[in-house]
């Protein structure tokens, strides 16, 4: 019997062996990236309360690129690292989500690198 392999069980998996090691705290909260085909998202959640700090996503109003691409995932980048800066958050935790540290997933943490966030 010939057996599909399921990459998104695949990225669940490496994301709870990566989970069980990293955890949001309100001095120091995590930043977890979710990528669709379509869009890009990123939260600042303090695992400790259970609490989202900040979001931005590529589905915003005022988000003018499709989230599907290199640039549209550092504009992301950019407003997560706005956002916290708002909300007085300068250091975080990256979670990657079980994807590999590459194209959109990079683009991202460099974007938000690039704007303040230290990780």
């Amino acid at each position: 019997m010939i057996k599909k392999f399921e990459s998104n069980k695949a990225r669940l998996k490496r994301h709870r062996r990566v989970r069980a090691k990293i955890s949001g705290t309100p001095e120091r909260p995590r930043l977890n990236v979710f990528r669709s085909n379509k869009h890009i998202y990123a939260q600042i959640i303090d695992d400790v309360n259970g609490v989202t700090l900040a979001a931005a996503s590529s589905m915003d109003k005022d988000f003018g690129e499709s989230g599907s691409n290199v640039e549209g995932a550092r504009k992301v980048g950019e407003a997560i690292a706005k956002n916290a800066a708002d909300k007085g958050i300068t250091e975080v935790v990256f979670d990657r989500g079980g994807y590999l540290y590459h194209g959109r997933v990079q683009a991202l943490a460099e974007g938000a690198r690039e704007n303040g966030l230290k990780f």
